[in-house]
């Protein structure tokens, strides 16, 4: 399977998806922002990349749905919603909250 193949399969079959690394920072400051919002666990997909032969080839797919390869890559409803920053923000402002309302995920 292509790494296109697998990126869109998932944002295809979950609500929320995550495409992250498990010893970055960022990462964990998304996870955290998702878990503030009591997202429900069937509509989030989680997805470690780090130790993946493909892992190049999603990231330079995540480029170029999303403009970085850097991680996390946090998409909603099959759209790109941000960075672990980006969605740290949208915790407190409540763009993530709407944003996870929309899909039906919380």
């Amino acid at each position: 399977m292509s790494a296109k193949s697998f990126v869109d399969g998932l944002l295809k079959a979950n609500k929320v998806v995550v495409f992250s690394k498990s010893y970055c920072p960022y990462c964990h400051k998304a996870r955290a922002a998702l878990e503030s919002v009591n997202i429900k666990k069937d509509a989030l997909e989680w997805i470690e990349i780090d130790g993946r032969p493909d892992m190049n080839e999603i990231q330079d797919y995540l480029q170029s749905l999303t403009g970085a390869r850097s991680v996390p890559r946090v998409f909603i409803n099959q759209k790109f919603f941000g960075g672990g920053d980006d969605t740290a923000a949208g915790a407190k402002n409540g763009k993530l909250l709407q944003a996870l309302k929309e899909a039906q995920a919380i």
